[in-house]
């Protein structure tokens, strides 16, 4: 386990999630997890099925973060680009890896034609990543984790990846909930904030019929500064007249 920064960015790929016809589920599983690994995402893009787009972002996103996880684009149709789109970022070449291979013939026997041949040609040099859901698997390059875009399936990927990164010290994060504005709040938070400047303290205001209110969350990876933020935000919520919800999420 290190104490330095371990940064992540989400690559999601596909027409689908543009287009609105598929709501991705995937981002907030995979942040989910990266926060009980003290990994922090800090960028998330999507980008259409188009070769260009794939490895200009792919390029840049991996020179910038500690690790980048790709969804969707990995299966045996036309449109699933991502293979070969990896491969030009990388400059090598999109070859048949025959443990890929193997595994396809094992799992498909003599149902394995042509099309579902293409989920073995993957980028030279590239390490698998294991899928326990439908068998082909996924691929890592460098840096880069491509994934499955069908939830069920990448969810099974991501589980298997998660052994093979690298950790610090999980993310906490307390939750408060209290109805009062942030039109009321929002002064004084901003100078707690000032105090606890390795916390984060985010305000996220709601509207459900009558009630009207914020959530307030104090997220970062050192738990007593974290309890002493909390303890000044519940301390000022008081002050307003207000009363408060405290949850505690714990990895």
């Amino acid at each position: 386990m290190r104490t330095s920064a371990i940064t992540a960015a989400i690559l999601i790929i596909g027409n689908e999630i543009l287009s609105g016809r598929t709501q991705d589920t995937n981002v907030c599983y995979i942040a989910k997890n990266l926060s009980k690994l003290g990994i922090e995402l800090l960028e998330v893009r999507v980008v259409p099925d188009d070769e260009g787009k794939i490895i200009e972002a792919v390029n840049t996103l991996r020179q910038t973060y500690t690790y980048v996880f790709t969804t969707g684009g990995i299966g045996a149709t036309h449109d699933d680009i991502t293979a070969a789109s990896i491969a030009k970022a990388f400059g090598v070449n999109l070859v048949i890896n025959p443990k890929a291979m193997a595994i396809l013939k094992d799992y498909y026997q003599d149902d394995l034609n042509e099309t579902r041949q293409r989920m073995a040609l993957l980028p030279g040099g590239c390490d698998l990543i294991e899928n326990p859901v439908s068998k082909a698997p996924a691929f890592r390059v460098g840096n880069v984790f491509c994934l499955a875009g069908m939830p069920s399936v990448m969810r099974g990927m991501f589980d298997f990846v998660m052994t093979q990164l690298e950790t610090a010290d999980p993310f906490y994060q307390t939750i408060i909930t209290c109805e009062l504005t942030e039109g009321i709040i929002g002064k004084k938070l901003g100078e707690i904030q000032q105090q606890y400047l390795e916390v984060n303290i985010g305000s996220y205001p709601f509207y459900q019929l009558s009630h009207v209110g914020v959530s307030l969350v104090i997220r970062g990876q050192n738990k007593p500064l974290i309890g002493q933020a909390t303890a000044a935000v519940l301390k000022m919520i008081e002050s307003f007249g207000g009363t408060a919800k405290v949850e505690e999420e714990i990895p």
